[in-house]
């Protein structure tokens, strides 16, 4: 008898358990979809914010997170929580050009982003890209790709790190690849701001409240994160060129 009963509730769970992973299989299709059509909406917000006029000039380099997919709106991205503290602490107008391009990988902002960044004259740079190479991820490919675009960012660019992954094997990846990433800052004497011990320290709190459905992107509380991360790093750059109210 007892034994009938505890292979029932193995049964019991096991159908719970496999009713739940189907639910979550079809949440993140749905949250996919509805992130992949925001897409568009985003990166057209973002340059509409070009037009803008300002005494300060922030450009982030990055991905979708930059763009802010999975976040409430456009302005919720960690870019757009950056800009919203540089106004809160500067004494001057500020104006951003987001140039992160969702899907972006190390290669795709080498093509597409640096050259912009090129044409302009930025006073605060933040760059956050690898996440997307992490798929795919070659070591020596990555190291090459990091290297190029460390030697051509401005001297006072804010470099964050690769984010927590939080399982493995991605995780695994990701610590190889911001040592990678921490060695050519270092050689090119670029300030690495600590995204992915940031974020590490939410634990389980941050991995069930700061992702948006598809559990990938973060939310608006997750953006809110990756944003203080920044914090510290554009206060100093803001007292060196006086920017600092």
């Amino acid at each position: 008898m007892g034994w009938a009963i505890a292979g029932a509730v193995v049964v019991a769970l096991a159908v719970a358990v496999a009713l739940w992973v189907r639910w979550l299989s079809r949440r993140r299709v749905y949250w996919f979809e509805r992130l992949t059509n925001a897409i568009p909406i985003h990166s057209d917000w973002w340059k509409s914010q070009r037009a803008l006029t300002g005494e300060l000039l922030y450009v982030a380099i990055g991905d979708s997170a930059a763009q802010g997919i999975g976040a409430s709106k456009p302005g919720r991205s960690y870019v757009g929580e950056v800009a919203r503290h540089i106004r809160a602490v500067s004494s001057k107008d500020l104006r951003v050009v987001n140039l992160g391009i969702s899907g972006a990988t190390l290669s795709i902002a080498l093509k597409k982003e640096l050259p912009a960044l090129a044409k302009l004259e930025p006073d605060i740079v933040t760059v956050s890209i690898g996440a997307n190479d992490m798929a795919s991820f070659e070591p020596a490919r990555f190291a090459a790709e990091i290297e190029t675009l460390f030697a051509a960012l401005p001297s006072h660019a804010i470099v964050a790190d690769l984010p927590t992954f939080y399982f493995l094997p991605a995780e695994k990846k990701v610590r190889i690849a911001n040592q990678i990433l921490r060695e050519a800052a270092a050689r090119h004497s670029l300030v690495v701001v600590p995204l992915h011990e940031a974020m590490r320290r939410q634990g389980l709190w941050g991995v069930t409240t700061q992702f948006a459905g598809d559990l990938f992107h973060p939310n608006d509380r997750g953006y809110k994160v990756w944003a203080s991360a920044f914090y510290t790093a554009v206060d100093e750059r803001l007292k060196n060129i006086g920017g600092r109210a």
